[in-house]
């Protein structure tokens, strides 16, 4: 066992980690501190198929990677084998359209772009400055959710508004989870040659949910926008929609435009809709037992879905692949189901006996013998992704 990176995903009241060796293919340990912040946080280790889950006293980002250091510590084997540690950051503006080594300017800039992650790159800031506490020495990168999409052209990215906005504020789409789209096409290339040369849509579907086009193995328009609230329906945010509904709601309840934010970045979505959860399993179970707000729900999700797939696919000049990934995109039939039923227009059809008995966790090829676009389900792996470009650019 040589060369481990230790990958940090620090949300701003949980923190993800793993340690993977062997250029990223082994897992050696993995797991999640939950709850920062409150009384009832705690943290959970899975190791060698067991998990453990400890209490936290302290129930901060210190103390959730002070755990994971003592936890290292022993096992000394494991912690000897570190080389550098990876971090996950959503937003890297502009100014940042790859993964580099963290130094103090690049911490700067990520702090500069926490005006369009305020709930997230806080966070990550937090995470990567105690990281550097606990584990002097160490090389530290950052991976950033942006980044794949920093080939997207102007007429894309730029929002039809006063112009001085973006030349000031840097006002634009900027759009996320590129970090799995990334890793989604170069497996795609490994099962399918060529598809580097394609065009290829990818819809990574979970409690937050975006779709991408790729061309040629780059991206070339994505749903999410400035945020992760432009787009599609999530678990709990609305995706697109009138922007006058924040005037007209922020009136009705009589709060701030802030306020009316909320509402739909945290109690949109899914589970607005379904007025039950913003878990995509909970629904299907409800829908099955007869809820028409749950079905409702899913099929407002589905239909949403295919008509932000269908506009991404104006930015290719042939749809070679589509691929579904992210919890819900690898994990429900039903939703695959429903939304490539909407894109029979595109001549995307898959096999339903395909489709319903794909196996959990591989990669496997959906569509049906008559579609004109290879349907895949082919589970992400960002961790894995934030492994390679730590030990690429620590390794230079």
């Amino acid at each position: 066992m040589k060369d481990s990176i230790l990958v940090i995903n620090c949300g701003s009241s949980s923190l993800k980690f793993a340690v993977l060796a062997n250029a990223g293919q082994d897992s050696l340990i993995e797991g999640i501190a939950d709850r920062l912040g409150t009384e009832e946080s705690n943290i959970t280790f899975k190791f060698e198929s067991k998990k453990k889950t400890i209490l936290l006293e302290d129930g901060s980002h210190k103390n959730a990677v002070a755990q994971i250091k003592e936890w290292l510590n022993s096992h000394p084997d494991i912690a000897d084998s570190l080389v550098g540690i990876g971090h996950r950051v959503v937003h890297g503006g502009e100014t940042f359209s790859q993964s580099v080594l963290i130094n103090e300017t690049v911490l700067d800039g990520i702090k500069e772009c926490a005006q369009f992650a305020p709930l997230h790159n806080p966070a990550h800031i937090k995470g990567i400055e105690i990281a550097f506490e606990l584990f002097p020495g160490l090389p530290q990168v950052a991976v950033f959710d942006t980044a794949f999409h920093q080939t997207i052209a102007p007429e894309q990215y730029l929002y039809p508004i006063p112009m001085h906005f973006y030349r000031q504020h840097h006002f634009r789409k900027y759009g996320f989870h590129g970090t799995s789209y990334r890793y989604i096409s170069q497996r795609l290339e490994q099962v399918a040659k060529g598809s580097d040369q394609q065009g290829v849509l990818v819809a990574h579907l979970g409690n937050g949910a975006s779709t991408c086009a790729i061309d040629k193995g780059l991206s070339v328009d994505t749903s999410m926008g400035i945020t992760p609230l432009e787009g599609l329906m999530m678990g709990t945010r609305s995706g697109s929609i009138d922007p006058s509904l924040l005037s007209f709601i922020s009136q009705a309840e009589g709060i701030s435009a802030d306020a009316a934010l909320d509402i739909l970045n945290k109690k949109s979505g899914l589970l607005g809709v379904s007025e039950i959860s913003n878990d995509c399993r909970t629904l299907e179970d409800a829908m099955v037992s007869g809820d028409q707000r749950a079905k409702l729900a899913l099929d407002m999700f589905a239909i949403r879905t295919a008509k932000h797939l269908a506009s991404m696919s104006t930015t290719l000049e042939s749809i070679d692949h589509l691929v579904f990934t992210g919890g819900i995109g690898e994990n429900s039939s039903y939703l695959r189901q429903a939304i490539c039923d909407h894109l029979k227009a595109l001549n995307i059809t898959i096999d339903s006996t395909l489709n319903e008995t794909a196996p959990r966790g591989d990669t496997t090829n959906i569509s049906s013998a008559s579609s004109g676009t290879n349907v895949w389900i082919i589970p992400t792996n960002e961790e894995l992704m934030i492994a390679l470009d730590t030990i690429s650019l620590i390794s230079h």
